[in-house]
């Protein structure tokens, strides 16, 4: 964690307020008495004045030593009125800054469920207390995913690693050991723990944006990623019908080629056990550009669905599929990987379970050139 940086101490900004608070109070009262000084007394002539009753006649002079004691005094109430009415109006004024600073020194100390949560109607510091609510909020959930995600993630790393112990354990006391079986069992828990820590360095990228976007056709990419899986999709049973628009958008080809191929993957693995159907479609619509997978397979509840874009998510279904056909069905990683890439491109998945069965997948992208409002 950075060490933030020293600053010497100056003055706080209630001071600042207060005394300007004053200021503007005796500079307002000083121009007020100067302007009575200015514009009466000089009415008054400054030549002693004697009337026929022989009374007392104060002329200028004699106004002005009468008016300086009490303009002084005067003076001091304001700048105690000032002082003091500006220090409460400035705490009150300040209030909100400092409940946002409480905020802010528990979320840096790691407590982000803390809000401000200030009342009242809109200004400019409960905007500013929403807006920092808003970042507490979204920092909350990246930390818990994050979190979650690390967690998975050392399980599943752990997995293929302990696997490989045990079988070298076993593999050692055996005095028959079958090498070339234990070589190839090896080489299969090997290729796990490559896959996936391939897929978590591309979730990574896909998170931190890290790339260059430049035009792309997605319905190449779609072609190219049946015709990649098209033995995959031999093997069981599944035909792919694929086609759709010239869908042109702005990103990193490798990216998006991993999207469509995550999509296509999951959607001939996670099939019906037989006689299956992929459906891949590429539409140009007025508002974004969609990439379409629709497959059969079983019913899915919505709330399945709705996990299935969490990382490591891969059902008892999917497991017996694996074991049933010894295909390699991914990491669990799959749904996820192309969420990211979705969002690293400004774009959103949305998953719809199909009737009868299977899923219907979309992914948004926006046009690469937006139409200039008219």
């Amino acid at each position: 964690m950075p060490t933030p940086r020293r600053r010497r101490r100056g003055i706080t900004a209630r001071w600042k307020l207060t005394l300007s608070y004053a200021g503007v109070v005796v500079v307002s009262g000083a121009l007020l008495l100067a302007a009575v000084a200015l514009w009466l007394l000089r009415y008054v002539p400054d030549v002693n004045i004697i009337t026929e009753i022989d009374q007392f006649v104060p002329n200028r002079s004699d106004l002005i030593r009468a008016f300086i004691p009490a303009a002084v005094v005067v003076m001091l109430v304001l700048l105690a009125i000032g002082i003091g009415g500006g220090w409460l109006l400035a705490g009150r004024m300040l209030a909100p800054l400092d409940r946002i600073g409480r905020a802010a020194q528990l979320a840096a100390q790691g407590s982000l469920s803390h809000r401000v949560d200030l009342e009242g109607p809109r200004d400019e510091f409960r905007d500013l207390a929403d807006v920092f609510d808003a970042m507490l909020e979204q920092l909350e959930a990246q930390v818990a995913e994050q979190q979650r995600f690390a967690a998975n993630a050392s399980h599943e790393l752990r997995t293929p690693l302990a696997i490989s112990q045990t079988m070298l354990e076993v593999a050692r006391d055996d005095p028959h050991r079958d090498v070339d079986g234990l070589i190839d069992r090896l080489q299969d828990v090997n290729t796990r723990a490559i896959e996936l820590t391939e897929a978590l360095l591309l979730l990574s990228r896909a998170e931190r944006r890290v790339f260059t976007r430049e035009p792309i056709d997605l319905s190449l990419l779609a072609e190219e990623s049946v015709e990649t899986l098209l033995p995959l999709a031999e093997r069981r049973g599944v035909a792919i019908d694929e086609g759709g628009d010239t869908a042109n958008v702005l990103g990193s080809p490798a990216l998006l080629q991993q999207l469509i191929m995550n999509l296509v993957h999951n959607a001939i693995v996670h099939n019906l056990p037989a006689d299956g159907t992929v459906v891949v479609r590429t539409h140009v619509l007025p508002e974004a550009v969609a990439v379409v997978v629709e497959n059969t397979g079983p019913v899915l509840a919505p709330h399945v669905v709705s996990t299935l874009v969490e990382p490591f998510q891969r059902g008892a279904e999917r497991v017996r599929t694996e074991g049933r056909s010894g295909d390699h069905v991914g990491v669990g990683l799959g749904l996820a990987i192309v969420q990211r890439i979705a969002q690293a491109h400004d774009g959103s998945l949305v998953l719809t379970p199909r009737q009868g069965g299977g899923l219907n997948v979309t992914v948004w992208l926006p046009h690469p050139y937006p139409p200039r409002p008219a």
